[in-house]
């Protein structure tokens, strides 16, 4: 696959004034002067902005990541780069918008053999340059091996599953096993959660024996469906023997509590992961991320927000992020800068020391001065599309423009965070404006593909979305002209 070709320096120099992505603060500061840090970054899978006791939750807690926000800095305003997983998971690996490449386009990938090309850089790739051992534990969801392999876009080690979901006692996804160890299928017994963890443990003990530091990506798959908790293995069979091809996305099953036992089963195994690194000597010199792929889903709490994963409404997009660094980030610190998933490439390559490909400069910022000064914020531009409802957005400062089907508004997102008073008569400007930057935006991306994959809920699976009925799962209807 083949990037889309460079726009003229004029279309360019639009982008950047809209959004800001070229100034890159913070290249002075020296955070390499002894040694390098080791980089743990685990993420989430549809973890809902208020599923941590931290942000919000309040039928169970989050003990573990607690900690870890006092002991660092929590994020208020973080979006992800897309309200799905694939698309979000290429923002995190190459830093830049994902609408850059065919395979961000998808919405997840599901049935095309398209994927992240093996000769883009990656982070993986460009800490491997630096020196750094790269593994990944867990979940990929960027195509198909042999040809899209994580082996071949910069990682040493792979021990997870490929596709985008996976049963937590089978390792099955529709009927077939999916668990690897880089490029070998093998079988492990066990709950998913649990093994993941083992795997995380494993490796940086391994790490430890390294006089290189290490960067590892831990992709857990909870709390995705199927909705099963670690005590579950009979709704496990169930599922796995009901024959029905998307038995796996579990409409039937699930509850609040199966929920909170996932959810509160990847904060324990977090907390064995940390304890590893204590006990090892290795927690100071670790940076340590933890965040989300995109909103919640079913079963989520996104509050204070509406909306959901599918859905360009803050609920799809606000996820919860933390980062502790005792080197750098002060404990118990906040920050309200609008911060993105982009954003980890450039800021983990500056704690580095290493280098961005310039050939692939990042659409992210580098949030290492956040960590020192968490009080400074500064407006940004940020946009996204999505094809299922054809929505589009674009967050510019404190306000929202938002598409959704033919139906447009205009938010003032920090004192309305529901979404729900539609300003755009009574700021027609400020519509213009932000409507203005997402068009110089959407110009900069690849066309929107009709015959990629999409998804979302309709009224037969959620009653709360009775009047939705034009959501095709696998394969968008083409707009007129297409």
């Amino acid at each position: 696959m083949t990037e889309i070709s460079r726009r003229s320096l004029l279309g360019a120099t639009v982008l950047a004034a809209s959004t800001g992505i070229f100034a890159k603060a913070g290249a002075a500061i020296d955070v390499t002067a002894t040694r390098k840090p080791n980089i743990l970054f685990i993420l989430a899978d549809d973890l809902g902005y208020a599923d941590l006791s931290c942000y919000g939750r309040r039928d169970f807690s989050t003990p573990v990541l607690d900690g870890l926000a006092r002991q660092g800095m929590r994020f208020t305003q973080a979006y992800a780069n897309s309200a799905v997983c694939s698309a979000t998971r290429v923002a995190l690996m190459t830093g830049r918008y994902q609408n850059r490449l065919p395979i961000g386009l998808e919405e997840p990938l599901a049935r095309r053999n398209v994927g992240l090309p093996p000769s883009h850089p990656t982070l993986p790739s460009l800490l491997k340059n630096a020196g750094y051992g790269t593994a990944l534990i867990g979940k990929w969801h960027l195509g198909a091996l042999p040809e899209f392999d994580p082996l071949k876009s910069g990682y040493d080690h792979f021990w997870g599953f490929r596709g985008g979901a996976l049963d937590y006692f089978t390792h099955k996804i529709a009927a077939h096993p999916d668990l690897w160890d880089d490029s070998r299928a093998v079988e492990a017994e066990g709950y998913l959660t649990d093994l993941l963890a083992d795997k995380a443990i494993e490796m940086i003990g391994s790490y430890a024996r390294s006089p290189a530091p290490f960067f590892i990506s831990l992709h857990f798959n909870a709390p995705h469906w199927p909705w099963e908790g670690p005590d579950d293995r009979a709704e496990a069979d169930r599922v796995d023997q009901s024959g029905k091809p998307m038995a796996l996305f579990h409409t039937d099953g699930g509850s609040a509590k199966t929920y909170a036992q996932m959810v509160q089963r990847m904060d324990y195994q977090i907390g064995r992961i940390l304890k590893q690194l204590e006990e090892l000597g290795m927690s100071q010199d670790t940076i340590v991320v933890f965040t989300s792929d995109n909103g919640g889903e079913r079963y989520s709490d996104t509050w204070p927000f509406t909306g959901r994963k599918t859905e360009l409404l803050e609920g799809g997009l606000r996820i919860p992020a933390i980062l502790r660094w005792p080197r750098l980030v002060t404990p118990g610190q906040t920050s309200d800068q609008v911060t993105v998933t982009m954003d980890w490439l450039p800021t983990l390559l500056a704690a580095a020391g290493a280098e961005q490909d310039p050939a692939y400069p990042s659409d992210g910022e580098n949030l290492l001065p956040i960590l020192r000064a968490p009080a400074r914020t500064h407006e940004r531009t940020l946009a996204w599309r999505y094809l299922n409802l054809n929505q589009e957005a674009c967050r510019k400062g404190d306000w929202k423009y938002l598409k959704i089907l033919e139906n447009t508004f205009l938010f003032h997102v920090t004192e309305d965070p529901m979404e729900r008073a539609n300003l755009k008569d009574r700021f027609p400007e400020k519509y213009a404006e932000l409507r203005a930057a997402y068009q110089a935006w959407n110009s900069q991306m690849l066309p929107l593909d009709y015959e990629a994959s999409t998804s979302g809920f309709t009224g037969s699976e959620l009653p709360d979305h009775f009047g939705v009925t034009n959501r095709v799962m696998f394969k968008h209807e083409a707009a007129p002209g297409h």
